[in-house]
């Protein structure tokens, strides 16, 4: 797709999504209209609403677009962010397959005890609001593909998993690699049923791991496993030793998290897959399991399973390129407005980078890539901007480059960030 047929499906998945909410005297004709406000908030970077607002052009106070955020329902800004989606192309494969991650990060609300993101526990006494977002993310086209929001306290990878496995259809072959947080008996399962879909999973290896795995000798392996699960215990299912007991609840909890509290299929499932054991770089183990076949050999797994750090770079740059850590509102509704904004916008600048060309030195040590920072800024405003010159765009992003710098490892800073408050930000 070229920037043209980009920005037409953007424009189209806003007016159409626009169109379908206004119902009912709440949306009569206003000075500014719900497609503005979904632009609006596509285009928005850090900073107070008043600074957007004279960047678009838009000449209303910040109190009349939260205003008309309250009519909008966040459907309404998932709408815009399926049908953009389903209207661009994304072909990069990988083998025959498309690479899909699949993870979870939190986005930090303002404080309010009274909503249902409200988190409270021993290690935070004083407590904090946050939302889970769990996506789906193609690891070679940059791009999301589908998300599940929820309250923190409510948080459910798994079943969000399911959920996104449940409502889309895979016509293309499709691997969903995952780490130890999707690790389940009935996940696995989920993902043996999917037509055109396999998995890679990172899974434990202690006394923790799944009674099958739990057998393996801690060296490099590469094997399959194979029993099946029971979730009753009579004579008849004792005589059959290969079988993993499920003891799950005839009134089980809607949403329960434990590998033992849920199960969606029936007794005696057969199950079989591959398990790889490889050593890292680091002289430690790391164990997945997979439904690859033997095509792919350890060393591919390996590699597609390090491809999956893809997604954390994302969201790296989901939150502090894209802004999702100075949301514009207070309220669960209008964070989950700016997560769909963000995503939307993340995939217009993924799509329009594919398609900039990058002139490469012709003596130099690196090759070079396009600023995905600079490109973000440059896309909003062109989003924005209502008769903006696509041509002018792809040149614009052109000249923002950095040196691609393979095999860097930098240590992790894992800090509990909180919500930075509206009153002591820094001007973006």
């Amino acid at each position: 797709m070229n920037i043209n047929q980009i920005k037409y499906a953007l424009d189209g998945s806003i007016k159409s999504a626009a169109e379908k909410a206004i119902r009912g005297p709440l949306f009569r004709n206003r000075k500014l209209s719900v497609a503005d406000t979904i632009r609006l908030l596509i285009g928005a970077e850090g900073g107070s609403l008043d600074k957007i607002l004279h960047a678009a052009g838009i000449e209303v106070t910040a109190s009349a677009v939260s205003q008309r955020r309250a009519q909008i329902d966040p459907a309404v800004f998932r709408a815009v962010f399926d049908s953009f989606n389903a209207a661009c192309v994304d072909t990069e494969m990988f083998h025959g397959y498309r690479l899909f991650a699949v993870d979870g990060t939190t986005v930090n609300l303002p404080r309010n005890p009274a909503s249902a993101s409200f988190v409270c526990n021993d290690g935070i006494p004083n407590g904090v609001n946050q939302l889970h977002v769990t996506p789906l993310y193609d690891l070679l086209s940059r791009t999301f593909i589908d998300t599940v929001i929820q309250p923190e306290p409510k948080k459910d990878e798994i079943g969000a998993l399911v959920t996104m496995l449940q409502r889309n259809s895979f016509f293309q072959k499709t691997l969903i690699i995952a780490d130890r947080g999707f690790e389940s008996y009935n996940m696995i399962a989920h993902l043996l049923e999917k037509p055109n879909v396999d998995f890679l999973i990172r899974v434990k290896q202690s006394r923790s791991a799944m009674r099958e795995v739990a057998k393996l000798p801690m060296l490099g392996l590469d094997c399959d496993i194979s029993f099946s699960i029971c979730t009753t215990q009579k004579n008849t299912d004792k005589q059959n030793q290969n079988y993993v007991f499920l003891q799950v609840p005839k009134k089980s909890k809607p949403g329960s998290k434990t590998r033992r509290g849920r199960w969606d299929f029936g007794n005696y499932y057969p199950m079989r897959f591959r398990i790889c054991r490889f050593l890292l770089d680091n002289g430690e183990f790391e164990t997945v399991a997979t439904s690859l076949p033997r095509s792919f050999t350890p060393d591919d797994i390996k590699a597609l399973y390090h491809m999956r750090w893809g997604q954390e770079l994302a969201f790296r740059d989901l939150k502090y390129t894209l802004g999702l850590i100075n949301l514009h509102g207070k309220s669960d509704g209008f964070a989950e407005q700016e997560i769909f904004s963000s995503l939307t916008a993340f995939n217009f600048a993924s799509r329009v980078c594919r398609e900039v060309a990058v002139r490469q030195p012709k003596k130099g040590i690196y090759a070079y890539k396009v600023n995905f920072k600079m490109a973000v800024a440059l896309c909003r405003e062109f989003i924005r901007t209502p008769k903006a010159d696509a041509d002018k765009l792809l040149s614009d992003i052109a000249r923002y480059t950095v040196p691609i710098r393979p095999g860097r490892q930098n240590e992790r800073n894992l800090r509990v960030k909180g919500f930075p408050g509206f009153v002591y930000r820094v001007a973006a």
